[in-house]
């Protein structure tokens, strides 16, 4: 089994309890203030991008990595993850508290800026967590939390048939150009790639987050339909489109490959005569050396 190098995804093997014996989180909030701040984090948790439009670059809100409003069990739900913290990170190499993780959600998966760790952003989302979370035991870990590994593909992932899979099966939510679907002035689905999209360095662009997030979720309403073999291809398809550079760039694309990515995802490789990552001349010379501001 290929090591899974995102914190939301793990496997199963050795816990007791049965998926359909996961977690259930509370439904009604707190009473007071506590309840007041609760229900403010669950307003920016499902409309991230229109709720705090300046920390965030794109369109995504953190519900669609997570799916109902944080509470489905197999889809990195919240309660799966409060009482884990602090742990140890390899992403960052060093020891995290629950807020610096929310932090680099907002960097990497919302491709924006971090709130600072006492702003209210930060305490809502947190407050909204340890809500959902009420009755896990702290350490533990839940059955139904993550997305559960996939097992390998018995072939090399593939964007090739990707591509198929993808315009069979998920276009018709996405769009056949990936950037998804809107209700209104909202987004119903969310686009996959592109500036709209999470950025290079988000955890789900290493196609075995992807794929068992897409084997476990999708497609939306027929979740588990795929086989093993679809799911690593749509994902090899959807994460070897263009999309947000990674913020640690600074002007070499092969150092920051070398020092951030790896063979399980395809920042830095020629795919279809593009090489993914690579800044137009301009934005290349602009970046190099200059670090990336909060706003």
């Amino acid at each position: 089994m290929r090591p899974l190098l995102l914190l939301a995804i793990v496997s199963l093997t050795g816990l007791t309890a049965r998926a359909d014996e996961a977690f259930k989180p509370p439904l009604e909030y707190p009473p007071g203030p506590m309840g007041k701040m609760v229900a403010k984090g669950e307003r920016i948790f499902t409309r991230t991008a229109t709720e705090i439009p300046a920390y965030v670059g794109n369109v995504l809100t953190c519900e669609n990595c997570h799916l109902d409003r944080g509470r489905l069990k197999n889809s990195s739900p919240l309660w799966g993850s409060y009482g884990i913290y602090p742990q140890y990170r390899t992403r960052s190499q060093r020891v995290e508290t629950l807020a610096q993780r929310i932090q680099s959600c907002f960097r990497f998966s919302m491709n924006g800026s971090e709130p600072d760790l006492d702003d209210d952003i930060i305490v809502a989302l947190e407050s909204y967590m340890f809500w959902i979370a009420q009755g896990v035991p702290t350490g533990k870990l839940m059955a139904g939390r993550g997305y559960p590994a996939v097992v390998d593909a018995e072939l090399e992932p593939s964007p090739t048939r990707g591509r198929l899979v993808y315009f069979e099966k998920c276009a018709i939510c996405h769009a056949e150009n990936g950037q998804g679907t809107k209700s209104g002035d909202a987004y119903a689905f969310p686009p996959l790639w592109g500036p709209l999209s999470y950025n290079w360095a988000a955890g789900m662009t290493k196609v075995e987050v992807a794929a068992a997030f897409i084997k476990s979720n999708m497609p939306f309403g027929l979740a588990g339909s795929l086989s093993d073999q679809e799911a690593w291809d749509v994902a090899a398809f959807i994460n070897s489109r263009p999309r947000g550079q990674d913020p640690r760039f600074r002007g070499n694309l092969a150092e920051t490959r070398d020092k951030y990515h790896s063979e399980a995802d395809y920042y830095g490789k020629l795919v279809d005569g593009v090489l993914l990552g690579a800044p137009p001349p301009a934005e290349g010379a602009a970046n190099r050396g200059r670090k990336r501001t909060r706003k």
